[in-house]
């Protein structure tokens, strides 16, 4: 099979002017970023606004494993399916970061022939919104030292900066820094540091806010120090909320571009989800409703993560319900959960598939706990046996569950049309009850107990004494109210990456709180996860290239 660059760069593409001009969008609602992508204007928000919206369904996933599951693949062959059956489906996507491109875990466009298209933009620069969201974190940095430098009328406390640099790139050498060195003309000495472009409250706030004028005011109330009282500095004090928003007035447009299949997409916005809220923009995925009659929308990295966040903090902000989730699966995952090493994934092994059916009905429970039907997507491989597969299939529906094999990696849309066909079938005759998970007078404790405890599978928590503090600080301040963003590692529903399958009986270890104000959130930091990643010893860097006629290879 040809890889997934080669696909894409054989794969006609329809002028963008198309694709809008079949979801009802004028060449006026369009800024063209060359003949396959554009943004879309404010102008096409506001004029179908009172438009009913579609239904909205949620790709998530099983706890992810080395064997990669195809979550993003999956939704958007899913997408393309529904289209196949005559549905008006839209497909609405993260944007990738350039950390896990050229790391370890690679691209966001999907694989196969169930991709976005055009891969190679989308996979680097694209429109540039990463970029606008990383000069807009630097910017408030450049002016908090500044302001420092220029006598500190704020008495902001140099031990109390909050706000870091940021960079979209997996650099463990900037975790931590020191700034202000060379003498009194470079600024005044201090620690600082830097995470990843999307980890970036910036990025956070741009994905929530609901137009030019939220976002001012979310950027307005970031929390970037404290004073020598104690007291909160905010971006607002230190007048830089305009300068800021100026920054990312065209970054806040969502992107329009199109699949392998010529299904419309809109991809934007592309938080974490180990170590953010992990969704696309609340605007790109509003939009998208008004403009389909099925918007197919993922979350980042399992369930317990992305679909948690997606539901107790994009649903929360947005008012919006979904109708459906899928959940994506495939035996080797399974067989990984189940204690098989990746080496022998190929092998049948059903005992192991039983075994690791463990973490995908916790997955399902959890769903459950939220009033949504949910059906699981087998994602099915060359290597994967009917005993195997029957046995995925058996197993959810005693789990409650609907099951459906998915192929569209290697078929597109004809792939997926089973797993479109019942996804039609689940949303015709299982209706919602969607409700959130906790409420927003809860105590921050309390909410983080219900996290832990209801979709980890925890057993207690333990809160290290700098978050207690800091949790009893943020409520004092009136922040209480704010839900809860867990940043723990994909790897497990623990905080230890080591523990597969569904585990019990441990203790969940939060060490640092730290306050979202613009974003509107509390982040909660368990075990050893780091906003700043690192490369792997051989990083997909190393295989990417250009040849002789400038066309880019190896990008997978």
């Amino acid at each position: 099979m040809l890889s997934d660059l080669e696909i894409a760069l054989s794969t006609p593409m329809r002028p963008i002017t198309e694709i809008a001009h079949a979801l009802g969008i004028e060449d006026e609602e369009l800024d063209l970023y060359g003949n396959y992508k554009a943004k879309l204007s404010d102008n096409l928000i506001r004029r179908v606004s009172k438009t009913p919206d579609g239904k909205l369904v949620l790709v998530t996933a099983i706890t992810p494993t080395p064997a990669g599951e195809g979550k993003t693949t999956t939704t958007v062959g899913l997408g393309q399916s529904l289209n196949a059956l005559g549905h008006r489906a839209i497909v609405v996507l993260r944007e990738p970061s350039l950390g896990p491109v050229f790391g370890i875990k690679g691209g966001a466009a999907g694989g196969g022939y169930a991709q976005v298209l055009p891969m190679e933009d989308i996979n680097l620069h694209f429109t540039g919104d990463l970029h606008a969201v990383a000069a807009a974190n630097n910017l408030i940095s450049a002016i908090i030292d500044n302001h420092l430098h220029q006598g500190n009328s704020l008495r902001i406390d140099t031990r109390r900066i909050v706000w870091k640099r940021c960079l979209d790139m997996n650099d463990r050498a900037l975790r931590h820094t020191v700034v202000g060195l060379g003498g009194k003309a470079d600024g005044i000495p201090r620690e600082d540091g830097f995470n990843i472009t999307v980890a970036s409250e910036i990025m956070a706030v741009l994905c929530l806010a609901e137009d030019l004028s939220d976002l001012r005011e979310r950027i307005s109330r970031i929390v970037v120090a404290d004073n020598a009282d104690g007291h909160p500095v905010t971006v607002a004090d230190l007048k830089a909320a305009g300068a800021v928003t100026a920054l990312l007035r065209e970054a806040l447009k969502p992107n329009l571009i199109q699949t392998t299949a010529n299904t419309p997409a809109l991809m934007h916005g592309g938080p974490f989800a180990n170590i953010a809220h992990g969704c696309n923009s609340l605007r790109a995925t509003k939009l998208a409703l008004k403009l389909g009659d099925i918007v197919v929308t993922e979350a980042g990295f399992g369930a317990d993560l992305g679909a948690e966040k997606f539901f107790d903090i994009k649903c929360r902000m947005g008012a919006i319900k979904p109708d459906a989730v899928v959940i994506v699966a495939s035996v080797r995952a399974l067989k990984h959960h189940g204690g098989v090493p990746k080496t022998q994934y190929g092998q049948e092994n059903v005992a192991a598939v039983t075994a690791g059916f463990a973490n995908l009905n916790a997955h399902i429970d959890n769903i459950a706990r939220f009033g949504l039907p949910s059906l699981v997507a087998i994602n099915r491989f060359p290597t994967d046996t009917e005993a195997e597969l029957e046995e995925v299939i058996r197993l959810c529906r005693e789990a409650g569950a609907r099951a459906a094999l998915s192929e569209v990696f290697t078929k597109g849309s004809e792939g997926g049309l089973e797993l479109a066909n019942a996804l039609i079938d689940m949303m015709d005759t299982q209706a919602p009850d969607f409700r959130l998970l906790y409420p927003d007078e809860s105590p921050l404790v309390e909410k983080i107990r219900t996290i832990a405890s209801e979709i980890y599978g925890a057993a207690d928590v333990a809160f290290s004494v700098p978050a207690a503090r800091e949790i009893a600080r943020i409520e004092q301040l009136g922040y209480g109210h704010l839900p809860i963003c867990m940043a723990k590692t994909q790897y497990s529903f623990s905080d230890d990456p080591t523990k597969t399958g569904r585990p019990t009986g441990f203790t969940l270890q939060v060490r640092e709180i730290r306050l979202s104000a613009g974003a509107g959130f509390v982040v909660a930091i368990t075990g050893d996860i780091m906003t700043m990643p690192g490369l792997p010893k051989s990083p997909a860097a190393e295989r990417i290239d250009i040849d002789g006629e400038g066309n880019i290879i190896g990008l997978f």
